[in-house]
């Protein structure tokens, strides 16, 4: 009963404030941009130059011009504008943004964040402009699966691949509950595997957890 890619973006959305300024990271974030509420106004940047960004395009939106970071074709909002590259990662280590959603590796009950590189040898690793949104963000928030496909949790008391950023990771959305992150502990926002109780969750963890309360959520 976990949430697939899609739900785990629409509960993401669902956070994301009002009038906020955000940067949605490569492969799942993405998705976030087409659940957004129509009754909140929430302007997105994407770090190859542009500020308005809408969600993807449909097959008769497509305008060759118009892609995010990811290389996915989007559509623009009313008032949109586009700048230099260098612009903008200055917005972006400028602490312009106020919040960015990122895909892990792992991610550490301190909050760290490793999500450009595991250590295998075969593996291309890339940071594009993570470690810049990690430092630069108000707020940090991941997207991941919560295991491997071996079965490992991804969250971790220690991340043991390269960092990407120490400490900045606020809040955790996975396909089976979310977690804020911070200070040594890892605290339970909602479970969203209806088939999990708090106790079944930190035992599949293999962490102590702190209970924050949480609910069964419906997507």
């Amino acid at each position: 009963m976990r949430l697939n890619r899609q739900e785990i973006a629409k509960r993401v959305a669902l956070d994301i404030p009002d009038g906020a300024y955000v940067n949605l990271g490569i492969g799942v974030p993405t998705l976030v941009a087409d659940f957004l509420p129509e009754d909140k106004e929430i302007i997105l940047q994407t770090e190859n130059g542009m500020l308005g960004m809408g969600p993807a395009a449909g097959p008769a939106e497509v305008d060759l011009d118009l892609i995010n970071a990811g290389k996915v074709y989007v559509t623009e909002e009313t008032g949109a504008s586009y700048f230099h590259h260098a612009d903008s990662f200055a917005m972006m280590r400028g602490g312009h943004l106020d919040y960015c959603v990122m895909g892990a590796f792992q991610v550490s009950v301190d909050g760290d964040l490793a999500n450009w590189r595991t250590n295998s040898t075969t593996a291309i690793p890339g940071v594009g402009g993570a470690m810049d949104l990690a430092v630069g963000a108000k707020h940090v928030y991941v997207i991941m699966d919560l295991f491997t496909k071996t079965g490992e949790c991804k969250l971790v008391e220690a991340c043991a691949y390269p960092l990407t950023g120490q400490r900045c990771v606020e809040r955790v959305y996975t396909d089976v509950a979310i977690f804020q992150v911070g200070g040594g502990r890892a605290r339970v926002l909602e479970i969203l595997d209806s088939d999990l109780d708090f106790a079944a969750l930190e035992s599949l963890v293999g962490l102590p957890l702190l209970d924050g309360a949480p609910t069964t959520a419906s997507v």
